[in-house]
Order: structure tokens, then C-alpha cells, then sequence
């Protein structure tokens, strides 16, 4: 596994998102932590402990430990049915099998959470189970086609797909638009797409193209979906068949005369 990323939304709206990486090796603390004991995720909630937990990369998953002496800790697998892991107080390095998880502490008014997104799992070859014939071949871009993030990509090359515009791509709020009639996504936030994008981006399609600055501007918002599109339209990693996984479009609506009324006569 390359490594994991975790996508912490701000509460507040003038606070950053907080986005970290980490390779097999590698750990982050959460918790509210303090001024001569920081944290690598900054939970500001007085219901969770100043030094709440770890999470730890290993070459193949990751591990979550909960530091609490009280408190169970869940991690959700949001693109199951339901499924989820209770980690309980003081437990050492909990093996987490989900390629996107949602860990969630409880608070006194309701939880706090953050996302966790694990890519490139190791699976056995199909043609050499064994192993007799030495590494595997890994999978030059593993998508599961079940998976939110799967589904924001379709919805990003949509409109390419449909040959509607051989340039446009979705915002990321036409996005949250086009899927949120989804039966599982009725939810859905456009940080949540952001953070889906970032995650196909970095870890799952892994674009490296050029920063697209504008002058005066910054980094142009657009050249990390346009690059996302660009990489799963030439290999074929979205097609047409795909499509379907997407819900029904919504009907346009002509514009009609008002209908008069008159008084008769």
C-alpha cells in the first residue's frame, strides 16, 4: 500500500481543512491536544481527550489505537451496508480493513469525525495465486467501481462522455448536484467531493501535471478535475457503460406560456 490519506473538515468556516498524508511507517496523533503536546489532528471538542489516538501506516493497511480509558471509538465503512469496527478503550493497534473508513469519537452533544482513504490493497495474482512465479503484478490504476469516489469521477466525465463538451468539467457543486439523487448520497457535501477529488487525484490516478497558475490568481481550482478526467478518459478507465451507475438526469423544463385567465364575457 502507498500510504493513506485522512481529510479532517473544518467546523468552521475560516478554519482550513485539514489533509494529511502518510507512507508505511509513518503515524498521526488526534485529539484536542495542547500547546506543549501537540497533535497531528486537532479535534477541538472538551469530550475528547487531549491525546485521543494514533493512526499507523503499515506496508500493507493501517492501525488505529485508542489512548482513551473510557471511550470506544467507531470506524464506519461508508460505502458499505453499515458495516463498522467498535475499537474499544485502550486498544493497540486495531487492524482496519476498509478502503474508506469514517472514524468516529462521541461527544456530549453528538461525534466528531474524520475520513481515513487507503489505496492500492494487495490482492493475490489471478494468473499465479501462489506466488510461484515471483511479486505480482500490481494494477497500474486500482478503482473500485462500487465506490463514492468512483461515482464523482463518472459524473465528472460525463459530459465529455455524452459529447456535450469537448472541454467543460462539472464544479465541484454541479457535482454534488448531479449525484446527490443517488439513494446512498442524499447527504452529500461539496467538501466531501472535494475530498473524493483530492484522493483520486493524488492517490488513486496519481496527476502530477503542471500547477496551472494564473497570474495573480494562484493555483487555477480547475487543473486537478481536468487532469482527473483527462487520465480515466484516455485509458478507458471511465466509459460510456459506465454511465448507469449515475441517477436519472433530471427531465428540462420548457418553458411554457402562462395560462390567462379571464373573466369571460
Amino acid at each position: 500500500m502507498s500510504g493513506i490519506l485522512i481529510h479532517l473538515p473544518s467546523e468552521e468556516r475560516t478554519e482550513p481543512t485539514t489533509t494529511l498524508r502518510l507512507g508505511p511507517g509513518e503515524a498521526a496523533r488526534f485529539g484536542r491536544g495542547t500547546a506543549s503536546h501537540p497533535v497531528e489532528l486537532r479535534l477541538p471538542d472538551p469530550a475528547v481527550s487531549r491525546l485521543a489516538g494514533e493512526i499507523r501506516v503499515t506496508d500493507d493497511h493501517w492501525q488505529l489505537t485508542n489512548f482513551s480509558t473510557t471511550q470506544s471509538y467507531l470506524v464506519e465503512n461508508p460505502e458499505g451496508a453499515g458495516e463498522y469496527l467498535r475499537v474499544p478503550p485502550r486498544r493497540s493497534g486495531a487492524p482496519i480493513p476498509f478502503e474508506f473508513a469514517r472514524v468516529v469519537l462521541p461527544t456530549r452533544g453528538s461525534t466528531v469525525s474524520f475520513q481515513v482513504f487507503a489505496p492500492d490493497h494487495v490482492y493475490l495474482d489471478a494468473a499465479d495465486p501462489g506466488g510461484r512465479w515471483g511479486t505480482g503484478t500490481l494494477t497500474a490504476y486500482s478503482l473500485d467501481e462500487t465506490a463514492t469516489y468512483f461515482l464523482v469521477l463518472v459524473a465528472l466525465c460525463e459530459p465529455r462522455l455524452r459529447d456535450e463538451s469537448a472541454v467543460h468539467v462539472p464544479t465541484t457543486p454541479q457535482v454534488v448536484e448531479r449525484i446527490r439523487n443517488h439513494p446512498a448520497l442524499t447527504r452529500l457535501t461539496p467538501r466531501a467531493v472535494s475530498a473524493h477529488i483530492q484522493y483520486l487525484a493524488e492517490e488513486k490516478l496519481r496527476v502530477h501535471g503542471p500547477q496551472d497558475a494564473l497570474p495573480g490568481r494562484g493555483v487555477r481550482r480547475t487543473g486537478k478535475r481536468e487532469a482527473v478526467v483527462g487520465v480515466a478518459l484516455r485509458f478507458g478507465l471511465v466509459r460510456e457503460e459506465h454511465l448507469r451507475l449515475l441517477p436519472p438526469r433530471a427531465p428540462s423544463v420548457a418553458l411554457q406560456e402562462p395560462v390567462r385567465t379571464g373573466s369571460g364575457g
